[in-house]
């Protein structure tokens, strides 16, 4: 089952690039691709002297509606022509009823792409925009950094940490893992104690072969202070193009004091599809002189040193049946 039904939301004309990648994914898996054209009214009633703010308020939302209106006609003339199904709506909401709106479009669709959340020069409504279509609409997310290359989604990194959040972000990342080339799945961290036992993300690629994905796994230690740093400087390492995780694991709370992983990899100073890093990483260069894979190796944190010799990556081959004591996970792993 892939994705017939795509969402774009925008609120700016300086989106290009996030319309674009996403009629370059509706074309890719032939589905219908929804633009939504929203309106922000961001003025606070009760910050003005009394009898202004229905003065206020109504200036307010016709300069909402005028960029709106606006917003829509260029799309319009944008996509005409397109080889593609296309539809394009518009509305015009308060910033605190934005929930509701984009949960109630959010919730039809199969995949909602959205630009990075924090980039606050481009779309400085991205962060309520993808909380809304996350907790409201209860859809998946596709943070697209810029403008996608044709090979996107060939090398996938799933970040994974036992939580029902990252499990459902790969249960609907699926008709992107299936069609990718290489998926890796990636554990950093993993506590001794937890249920997958001495094979940490052993019982989640078998669920993953078993659906057509070409999985393996690598488990990292925590080299850095940050689990996201670990993440997106794996994601560099091997060429990945695309990380699918979970996101809001945490309180509210909890992530204003602490911050989150899905915060920060978000950010654009992390992670580029385009990046000159990237490009040249030590996988890209091997698959471009078509030597051999480059094996990921597990970092011993006591000494910094890699284990010579052996591998922290289980092959699809190595899963077909229960985990075992003999496999090179539970032979390598020193936690």
């Amino acid at each position: 089952m892939g994705y017939k039904s795509i969402l774009t939301i925008l609120t700016e004309t300086s989106q290009r690039a996030q319309l674009d990648a996403a009629i370059a994914i509706a074309r890719r898996e032939d589905a219908h691709l929804d633009v939504f054209c929203l309106g922000v009214d961001h003025t606070q009633n009760g910050y003005f002297y009394a009898g202004a703010s229905a003065y206020v308020f109504q200036e307010a939302i016709d300069k909402a509606m005028a960029a709106a209106g606006e917003l829509e006609d260029k799309v319009r003339a944008y996509l005409e022509g397109k080889d593609l199904r296309w539809s394009v709506d518009s509305a015009v909401a308060q910033l605190g009823g934005l929930s509701t709106l984009i949960g109630m479009r959010a919730r039809f669709s199969d995949l909602v792409v959205l630009g990075r959340p924090y980039d606050r020069e481009i779309n400085p409504d991205g962060e309520a925009l993808t909380e809304a279509a996350l907790f409201e609409g209860s859809a998946p997310v596709l943070i697209v950094p810029g403008e996608i290359s044709e090979t996107f989604g060939t090398r996938i990194l799933v970040a994974w940490n036992q939580s029902n959040e990252a499990l459902v972000a790969a249960r609907r990342a699926l008709p992107f893992l299936q069609a990718a080339e290489e998926v890796e799945v990636t554990v950093v961290d993993p506590s001794p104690h937890s249920a997958e036992g001495a094979e940490p993300g052993n019982t989640f690629c078998q669920m993953l072969t078993r659906q057509g994905v070409k999985a393996d796994v690598a488990v990292l230690a925590r080299t850095l202070p940050k689990i996201s740093e670990i993440i997106a400087r794996r994601a560099t390492e091997i060429g990945a193009d695309m990380i699918v995780m979970g996101a809001y694991g945490h309180s509210r709370f909890r992530q204003a004091i602490l911050g989150a992983r899905r915060a920060t990899c978000s950010r654009p100073r992390i992670f580029r599809s385009s990046s000159p890093v990237e490009r040249n990483s030590p996988v890209e260069r091997k698959r471009k002189a078509g030597g051999p894979k480059v094996r990921p190796a597990l970092i011993r944190p006591e000494t910094g040193e890699n284990a010579a010799g052996r591998r922290d990556r289980i092959s699809s081959d190595q899963i077909s049946g229960p985990p075992s004591a003999s496999s090179p996970l539970s032979s390598t792993r020193r936690w």
